[in-house]
């Protein structure tokens, strides 16, 4: 029996173990995670009933296995969770689904909202051209916006960078209103200095000509475009949020034979040649070394190279000078929200109807914040009568921010809520946890321009699979992250010794939602 070590217990690394273990039984699977809790940044963390969701996570994937294995683990909704309920809001149903009132394992259908705030106002995102657009932001400016973008129509830009990328997409007008100011506090760097590649990835489909495209299918609707749009008014969402599906594919891995390891970090990793022997893990202040015929790694493809002997210079240049993002959170739990909601959405106490809204405002480092009332009505305790609100903010571990108490972290949150008009004042705050993520974001600059080489060289080790956000220095979401998994597991189970595939995943069109 053929021994897998699978680093990281979070997605990516969850899912290749199930999928081996559910498919073979020619292999022993062992799973290292350096914290004590499962699914990564797609964690759910309760604290006294209320849980946070870390990042905001939509389940919806173009990528059929995907969606059966989610349909697996946490079936589709057969009848209306508690607020649908009360409130008289339809979503779908799935024939003979659990109910979410009697069952836990349950996938919810949620209503999909984000909206961006600035200037205390709220704008469609993406941005919509509608009369409330327009009003909000004045026939002045909107007058500016058009000409803006029809002047990127005669005079393209080359895209060297990701400003270039929005300019070209949006006119300079708009890219300096919703775009330069939250990318920068995003990735800590001016976008200028931030390979297009990103932009690429992660904003198909979205320019001010799709907008004008968007305005016209509303005049001339189709049934086609019915139901494209229709695919992305709801999304997925497990009742007490993504952390529930880890815990539970977990659970499934140890029913199946498989070991989970909490608490242990993979250091080093020992490699023969082209092929890894096994690795060395510290836990409870102790170095304990495991070997193994296959190595699956998640964590940073950064400290990855940099724990694994016999590395060339040059690639161990790249590794080190990979950047990520790290991410702060605090969760507020409050009386009442000051935002008034204005949409046609009905909500519990009348609360926005937002699941995340980017905030735009170069006053405050707020990055967005999260309504985890909206995401599910089963994270809040007391739903009636109290908001569980999630302020995120993005910085670089160890930096001011980083290296703040908790009780100042929080104290600089609920000052900004206070600021932008989240709420009228500190005395609404009933409770507040603090929570911090390193490396959550792979970042796309410094040496990430060399990843190419990086990833050339990961390939010669032949018993080494790279997955996941981390493990492929990529932004990967959910999905993305399980495709990979699904297709190191083709691979180790067919013999194919060529890992294209995997590294294919979210680069190809198939992979990504429609923007409507």
């Amino acid at each position: 029996m053929k021994k897998v070590i699978i680093i990281g217990a979070g997605p990516a690394g969850l899912t290749a173990a199930y999928e081996l273990l559910s498919k073979s039984n020619e292999y022993e699977v062992t799973v290292f995670e350096e914290s004590d809790c499962f699914g990564g940044i797609s964690r759910t963390v309760n604290y006294k009933g209320n849980r946070m969701d870390m990042g905001g996570h939509r389940f919806f994937s173009k990528v059929p296995e995907v969606n059966e294995w989610w349909e697996k683990m946490l079936p589709a909704q057969g009848a209306l969770p508690y607020d649908d309920v009360v409130l008289g809001r339809t979503s779908t149903l799935r024939e003979g689904g659990p109910d979410p009132e009697k069952t836990d394992r349950v996938m919810l259908r949620r209503n999909r909202l984000s909206r961006i705030f600035f200037n205390r106002k709220f704008f469609d995102y993406p941005i919509s051209l509608k009369p409330e657009t327009i009003k909000n932001m004045g026939l002045v400016t909107t007058a500016k916006v058009g000409f803006s973008y029809l002047k990127t129509l005669v005079f393209r830009r080359k895209e060297n960078s990701l400003e270039d990328f929005y300019i070209n997409r949006f006119g300079k007008k708009l890219y300096s209103m919703f775009f330069e100011n939250y990318t920068e506090n995003l990735w800590g760097r001016h976008p200028s200095e931030i390979s297009p590649e990103w932009g690429a990835q992660r904003v198909k489909g979205i320019s001010i000509s799709a907008v004008l495209k968007d305005v016209l299918g509303k005049v001339f609707k189709s049934k086609n475009r019915k139901v494209e749009t229709s695919l992305i008014e709801e999304f997925s969402y497990p009742k007490f949020g993504p952390g529930q599906l880890w815990e539970l594919t977990a659970s499934e891995i140890e029913k199946m034979g498989g070991a989970i390891i909490k608490n242990a970090k993979v250091t080093k990793l020992v490699k023969d040649g082209s092929i890894l022997k096994g690795v060395i893990y510290e836990k409870d202040g102790k170095e304990l070394n495991t070997e193994g015929d296959i190595v699956i790694s998640s964590m940073p493809v950064k400290d990855l190279v940099e724990g694994m002997n016999g590395v060339p210079e040059d690639i161990s240049e790249i590794a080190k000078g990979l950047p990520y993002r790290d991410y702060m959170t605090v969760g507020v739990l409050v009386k009442e929200l000051a935002l008034e909601n204005k949409t046609k959405i009905k909500t519990l106490g009348n609360i926005v109807p937002d699941n995340w809204v980017y905030v735009h405002d170069k006053s405050v480092k707020m990055g967005r914040f999260q309504v985890y009332n909206n995401w599910s009505p089963y994270m809040v305790k007391d739903l009636e009568n109290t908001v569980w609100v999630g302020l995120e903010y993005f910085c670089n571990e160890g930096d001011g921010m980083w290296s703040m108490t908790d009780d100042e972290f929080a104290a600089l949150g609920i000052r900004e809520m206070v600021k932008i008009g989240l709420i009228s004042s500190e005395s609404v705050v009933l409770d507040n946890h603090v929570e911090r993520v390193k490396k959550a974001y792979p970042a796309y600059f410094d040496t990430y321009e060399r990843m190419g080489e990086l990833r050339d060289y990961l390939n010669t080790i032949d018993n080494l699979y790279c997955v996941g956000r981390n493990g492929q220095h990529r932004y990967n979401n959910i999905d993305h992250s399980m495709c990979t998994s699904f297709e190191t597991v083709k691979n180790i189970l067919s013999g194919s010794k060529d890992k294209s595939n995997i590294w294919n995943v979210n680069t190809e069109k198939e992979y990504h939602e429609k923007q409507s």
